[in-house]
């Protein structure tokens, strides 16, 4: 005959969560040793095998390996997998690296990243994977939609990337590179051709929550055309958002057409009232971005917005082919970082070529 155990309700919902959490801790256990034996096994390969260069010796040596290592414990050291292990070594060739990261990533995870080229790029995406932790399918997404490219930090000079990308490493710090973007995907929104700005920003807030997920995380949003007074005079912000992150808050000014050089003036004014009546202790100076349908980057070059806290960005309401986009995002990339490498020295006219 059983009997009701005292609080029962709770002491099985508390049974439960140990549970379901040692489960977890299992799980995450076995997915950790089982990417670190793929990496393992793929720098003995790369360390005992193809450190000579030699090719076809290499491949010959590795089939033998994987008949050997199929007939002893089974599928899934085909020499396909073999060789994946290889590129996961010289992709993330750090093995601290590996430990901290999968604690987090899956092997499916890192099998997302191999494809990728750029050391730079790898990072980014598995960093974000780690601090945000995205689904693999979440991080295939943002491959796709061409996140990194797309970002601030993508912009920037390696080395400062780098830097940036360590500080989130190592200490968890967020930086206004891995948040701001440029161009902003908004097909989301279903505008047509001709629309004015009050359905731009209806738009952004009936689809509010897809907003927020291409802003990135971290963005809470506040306010819809924010009354503010200076001098008896009204003037109204777009959007305001709070970022947890960056621990700021951030204005949006949504413009149709390219941007003009007086929107500076006009984000300053905004920015320096946040930071003068809104901003609480302990937060940061307010960011503005604005958004604008196009974009004349030699004005926004001369105007050194970055200096103050603004961010000029393309909104697209249509997706173009992926060729397009690349293109695009490739040749912005290129020109950011030309203007921020030191000008050439000019030629000695008289000093003969070497």
């Amino acid at each position: 005959m059983s009997q009701d155990l005292p609080s029962s309700n709770l002491l099985v919902n508390d049974i439960r969560q140990l549970i379901n959490a040692a489960r977890v801790g299992v799980a995450i256990a076995v997915n950790a040793s089982l990417t670190l034996l793929y990496w393992r096994i793929g720098q003995r390969i790369q360390t005992e095998i193809l450190k000579g260069g030699r090719a076809e010796y290499g491949r010959e040596i590795l089939a033998t390996l994987s008949q050997q290592l199929t007939i002893d414990y089974g599928n899934g050291f085909s020499y396909s997998m073999l060789t994946r292990m290889v590129q996961f070594v010289q992709a993330f060739p750090e093995e601290s690296v590996v430990v901290a990261l999968s604690q987090v990533l899956s092997w499916s995870h890192f099998k997302e990243l191999l494809p990728l080229e750029k050391p730079l790029q790898r990072e980014f995406y598995a960093e974000m994977c780690r601090v945000e932790q995205w689904s693999v399918r979440t991080l295939r997404q943002k491959i796709d939609s061409m996140l990194y490219e797309r970002m601030a930090l993508s912009r920037q000079p390696d080395e400062l990337a780098r830097l940036e990308l360590q500080a989130l490493r190592e200490e968890g710090r967020i930086s206004p590179g891995l948040v701001l973007k440029d161009p902003y995907i908004l097909n989301f929104l279903g505008l047509q051709d001709r629309y004015l700005e009050k359905d731009l920003e209806d738009a952004i807030l009936r689809e509010m929550e897809a907003f927020l997920l291409e802003l990135g995380d971290g963005f809470a949003f506040l306010a819809r055309q924010k009354r503010i007074q200076i001098d008896n005079d009204d003037f109204y912000i777009d959007l305001v958002f709070y970022h947890r992150k960056l621990h700021r808050l951030i204005a949006v000014d949504l413009k149709l057409g390219e941007f003009k050089a007086e929107y500076k003036g006009q984000m300053e004014l905004y920015l320096r009232w946040l930071n003068r009546y809104d901003r609480q202790p302990g937060e940061e100076t307010p960011l503005g971005i604005i958004l604008c349908a196009g974009k004349k980057q030699e004005q926004i070059e001369l105007l050194e917005l970055d200096r103050s806290g603004i961010h000029v960005a393309e909104y697209l309401t249509v997706l173009p082919p992926r060729e397009v986009l690349q293109r695009k995002l490739h040749s912005a990339i290129q020109q950011a970082r030309a203007r921020l490498l030191p000008p050439r020295a000019p030629k000695d006219a008289d000093q003969p070529d070497s």
